[in-house]
């Protein structure tokens, strides 16, 4: 494991590669078991499929997403 570099102003692609192999999992604690991941704001996704992917590497079930806030898509209208 490393430390992540700050992702703010990052894309998709930078935000793909700095977390690339940053994230492990113990297979002895999730093999086989369904998993939850709770993250507080969805922007591009990468931190989400960076653990989810560790988490199924490790051997987990299936690995369910939960998220509080999305950030809004670039150039995407807020609504007043």
């Amino acid at each position: 494991l490393r430390e992540v570099p700050r992702q703010h102003g990052q894309g998709a692609r930078g935000r793909r590669r700095a977390l690339r192999g940053v994230f492990a999992a113990d297979p002895a604690q999730c093999a086989g078991r369904p998993v939850i991941l709770v993250d507080d704001v969805l922007t591009t996704g990468a931190t989400a499929q960076a653990c989810a992917l560790a988490l199924r590497r490790a051997g987990a079930g299936p690995v369910t997403v939960l998220v509080a806030a999305r950030t809004p898509a670039r150039g995407a209208a807020l609504a007043q």
